[in-house]
């Protein structure tokens, strides 16, 4: 009985070799991997990628030698700020609650202004 041809997951061209042997060449092999395993690593990339923005704002809108700043909601998303990204929170004892990305956050204040600090503990 003559054995079934088997054929390269990637391409489906028959593959000819060894028994166990899934793919044609190392080109169908890691083009298969790559696609099976990009739609999970596109959307890490992608918040990542917002959060380091989200950071680099941050940092851009506190002045020179400072550690705090102040600006408003409309500039925030004028630069491409997205608030539903941030690394964590910080509440204090009143009650504030502060969102960062990585070691800069805001303070929501009234009337759509925010407060920008710089974590000093690192």
């Amino acid at each position: 009985m003559p054995a079934e041809k088997k054929h390269c997951l990637n391409c489906g061209k028959p593959i000819q070799g060894r028994m166990d042997k899934k793919f044609c060449d190392d080109q169908c092999r890691n083009s298969y991997n790559y696609h099976q395993y990009a739609d999970n690593n596109n959307l890490v990339r992608r918040i990542n990628y917002s959060l380091k923005r989200n950071r680099n704002i941050l940092e851009s809108l506190i002045p020179a030698g400072e550690d705090l700043g102040k600006t408003t909601k409309d500039k925030l998303l004028q630069e491409g700020f997205k608030f539903k990204y941030q690394t964590h929170t910080y509440e204090t004892k009143k009650g504030a609650v502060y969102y960062y990305c990585y070691d800069y956050g805001y303070l929501p204040l009234e009337g759509d202004w925010y407060l920008v600090v710089r974590n000093k503990e690192q």
